[in-house]
């Protein structure tokens, strides 16, 4: 039996984003909640985030984020033959986001289906991509990480909230020439399905819960391990790094993550001031914006690590393009 023809590996081609337009401050949800700026910043280091408009979907993010990736790469849409979107939010189970994102930006018949790890949505997708790419059963893929968590979000409710929010991130995945150009490293993921219940939609007329202290305690001892495994297997040392993306979940446990990796020169994204929680879209954001600012050279080794409801994590060790 014929197998396709592999290549050393993978790498990301390029980075979009996408933003929505409406910046909602702490103050503004002060104004219809028990809540404050300073109380909002001393648990989760949120001052904003944004919102989509009442007619802006998730698909419509993807498309944003996953054309200004597209462009980037210098690729044509007829170069892309697998779309995957990383995301938890969709209105209903199906049709999924990937095949409708695919057909508006012009990319006829790719292989296309939708990744739900939550939060690790989009390091669970990163993997497909790479390896899809490395085995050869797709040339090129675009991954986008959209959500609109504002859909299943009670606005009342001021302990989720303040914390979450919308928004689209996207990389294109090609091949790597050599291997000395492969640029996505060996995934280290796993789950905890026996803690499920600490983050959780109950059934389709609910929102949104969390056990936020028991999240943090998880968050904050269990996912170093996960880093440095990450670092491990792509022979990458934590001082090499230069910077570390997590998911931009809650500034503390950002924080606290971050202070046991031994990579103290490592630039860490802190996207979750102004964007809040955007689940799997959270990353890809925050690694465009550090592109966007000129933080790292095309090349850099950054350390990327996703963790959230299921509970499921995934890290992984890239070069930026």
């Amino acid at each position: 039996m014929k197998t396709p023809a592999s290549v050393p590996g993978a790498r990301i081609l390029a980075l979009g984003e996408h933003r929505p337009a409406t910046v909602v401050t702490n103050h503004d949800l002060a104004a219809r909640m028990d809540t404050s700026d300073e109380w909002i910043r001393s648990r989760v280091g949120i001052a904003s985030r944004r919102f989509a408009g009442p007619n802006e979907s998730v698909v419509d993010m993807a498309v944003a984020a996953g054309g200004k990736a597209l462009a980037a790469s210098g690729l044509s849409a007829a170069d892309v033959d697998l779309v995957l979107v990383a995301t938890c939010t969709m209105p209903s189970p199906m049709p999924t986001a990937a095949p409708q994102v695919a057909s508006r930006l012009g990319i006829r018949a790719p292989g296309a289906y939708d990744v739900n790890a939550a939060c690790a949505g989009f390091c669970y997708g990163l993997s497909a991509a790479a390896s899809a790419v490395t085995t050869g059963a797709a040339r090129n893929v675009l991954l986008v990480g959209a959500e609109k968590l504002t859909d299943w979000v009670d606005p009342t409710d001021r302990s989720t909230a303040i914390i979450f929010a919308d928004g689209a991130g996207a990389v294109v995945v090609g091949p790597a020439a050599t291997p000395e150009e492969v640029g996505i490293g060996p995934v280290a993921w796993g789950s905890a399905g026996d803690r499920m219940d600490t983050i959780h939609i109950k059934d389709r007329r609910s929102f949104l819960w969390q056990e936020g202290q028991a999240v943090f305690r998880w968050a904050t001892t269990a996912l170093a391990p996960v880093a440095l495994e990450a670092c491990e297997r792509a022979g990458i040392a934590p001082g090499e790094l230069a910077a570390f993306v997590p998911h931009q979940a809650n500034l503390r446990i950002i924080q606290a993550i971050a202070r046991t990796l031994g990579a103290p020169d490592a630039l860490v994204a802190t996207d979750i001031v102004d964007a809040g929680n955007t689940s799997s879209a959270s990353i890809p954001l925050a690694l465009a914006r550090m592109a966007q600012r000129g933080d790292l050279p095309s090349g850099a080794p950054v350390l990327l690590l996703g963790f959230g409801a299921g509970l499921t994590y995934a890290g992984q060790v890239v070069l930026t393009p």
